[in-house]
């Protein structure tokens, strides 16, 4: 293996110039061609620079989850995204640990910043960052812009499933979603795939206010709704649906084989995340896959980001989702 010794002999000059040039010191003060004599007898060796690498820091990382532990074991959404930064963090040997929902559970601890999984009030917001001014926001459309922030693209992941239902005919389409509020206050929180479902059906000339029903991200939620639109429309029905999560999906199947609603003959479904029992529920569910771990992953790594690398120009990383055809969504043929 070649040495800074041999370059020096090679190019007919000292090792610590060879040393000072190949570190790129900016005080020395040599001509270009003694540059690119040492660059070239170093290339012509195979010289290869070896960097001592300095141990990083373990962190010490809050996951403050929104969701109550109850509430998170019934949309695995949030369970995934934490499940992904908890991984990494392991993987680094950071350590970490858990809040659920209320910040008062905090005792004190010492951290070195925060992963805020869901959505946050204004006054949540301001408690965390006294806790720690190092945050990064996770599925929270409206974080700080001050802070990193990591979402999944939910504009394009209506648009995927909506584009796909009208390629396959469907010009009557309704929609399932849920409505949310921050845990300290009663202000209803706007779903941007209910936004983007009703600017894209509105700009295709097919929004219709009567075929949207808002309850919770729920499997029970979504049986409810399905059951009412099967009231009030009977033969009327839409042909499609866009389920705003799975679990919702789920629960509209449910209604609809329940009624003897042939899907995806009579209605075509389609959720989002493809969680892990879309695939197995029968029809099985056609989605569009949202990378709840990458969110998490990603999380861990902005804030490495800010807390080692001194990176100080807050972040806002945007993941693609990826549509998913299964066997619940299909040409309308009614």
């Amino acid at each position: 293996m070649a040495t800074m010794k041999d370059i020096a002999e090679k190019a007919n000059v000292s090792i610590a110039t060879v040393s000072r040039v190949l570190n790129h010191d900016p005080t020395l003060s040599v001509g270009e061609d003694l540059k690119k004599r040492i660059f070239d007898a170093a290339e012509l060796l195979g010289y290869k620079k070896h960097w001592e690498k300095k141990p990083k820091k373990r962190l010490r990382i809050a996951i403050v989850q929104w969701y109550t532990e109850s509430e998170e074991l019934n949309d695995m959404y949030y369970y995934a995204i934490r499940v992904g930064a908890e991984k990494k963090m392991k993987d680094k040997q950071h350590e970490y640990t858990r809040i659920f929902q209320k910040l008062d559970k905090k005792n004190g601890q010492k951290i070195d910043g925060i992963i805020a999984i869901g959505k946050f009030s204004e006054e949540q917001r301001k408690q965390l960052q006294q806790w720690s001014s190092t945050i990064c926001f996770v599925d929270d459309p409206h974080s700080p812009p001050t802070s990193d922030a990591v979402v999944a693209d939910f504009n394009q992941a209506t648009i995927s499933a909506l584009a796909h239902l009208t390629e396959e005919g469907h010009t009557k389409i309704g929609t399932l979603v849920g409505e949310e509020h921050v845990f300290d206050s009663s202000e209803v929180l706007v779903d941007p795939r209910y936004e983007r479902f009703h600017s894209y059906m509105k700009s295709k000339g097919l929004f219709e206010t009567k075929y949207c029903y808002k309850g919770s991200f729920s499997v029970d939620s979504g049986y409810q709704m399905m059951e009412k639109a099967i009231r009030e429309w009977k033969e009327d029905l839409p042909t499609a649906f866009f389920c705003a999560n799975d679990p919702i999906a789920v629960g509209a199947l449910r209604a609809l084989r329940d009624h003897g609603i042939e899907v995806p003959g009579r209605v075509s479904i389609i959720g989002v995340n493809d969680s892990s029992v879309a695939k197995y529920v029968s029809p099985s569910l056609s989605t569009v896959r949202v990378p709840t771990e990458l969110m998490g992953e990603t999380a861990v790594s902005l804030l490495e980001e800010q807390l080692l690398d001194r990176r100080t120009v807050a972040k806002k990383v945007t993941l693609a989702t990826e549509l998913v055809i299964r066997e619940s969504s299909g040409e309308y043929k009614w």
